[in-house]
């Protein structure tokens, strides 16, 4: 190891010990809300546009009738329930995965509450319609929003818990621009 990198190194480790350390609780809370809050914004965009035809508010219906789902308010009350379970899910995720590195993880993440809600037990208690029995079109959507709504979960955990920020593409340029500097600097002594 050279001294430049023993360097990299120990200012790369100056700077964690310098850095406040996260609360995980708070951290899963806030990143639960804003998860839950765009991606069930989206999932409303789409009921909206014929995307899918699962109403937002499908984690409500062993409670309330379809017919009040299908309403604005019932959209609404579809997003805070988003947000709700979007919260829970997060508080799993950030207790249970945060070490995974990568955007993998929470994708994986993402599909699987697909197959739980979609395949597995949804279908089970009334949720949401057989796959067999549902389009493509809201098929695809809501795979593609779970999908995205994990990687969002999962990387941004990551990224917090991991200092996923020092393998960013500038870092390495900036690494390299001080290698250059730094052999520079010995050629002409």
């Amino acid at each position: 190891m050279t001294q430049h990198q023993s360097r990299n190194k120990q200012n790369q480790q100056n700077q964690q010990n310098d850095q406040p350390k996260t609360n995980p609780w708070w951290f899963a809370l806030q990143l639960g809300f804003y998860a839950g809050l765009i991606w069930g914004g989206m999932r409303i965009i789409s009921y909206e546009l014929h995307f899918t035809v699962n109403v937002p508010g499908f984690l409500l219906e062993p409670f309330l009738l379809n017919s009040f789902l299908q309403s604005q308010q019932g959209r609404f009350a579809g997003w805070g329930a988003f947000i709700l379970f979007s919260v829970l899910c997060s508080l799993l995720y950030t207790f249970t995965m945060r070490k995974r590195k990568g955007p993998w993880p929470g994708i994986l993440y993402g599909i699987l509450w697909w197959v739980i809600l979609f395949v597995a037990v949804g279908p089970a208690l009334g949720l949401v319609l057989p796959v067999t029995q549902t389009s493509y079109n809201s098929i695809t959507t809501e795979l593609c929003i779970f999908l995205l709504w994990g990687l969002f979960i999962g990387y941004t955990a990551a990224t917090e818990f991991n200092d996923e920020r020092l393998r960013e593409p500038e870092n390495e340029e900036e690494s390299a621009s001080d290698d250059a500097a730094h052999a520079a600097a010995n050629a002409s002594s």
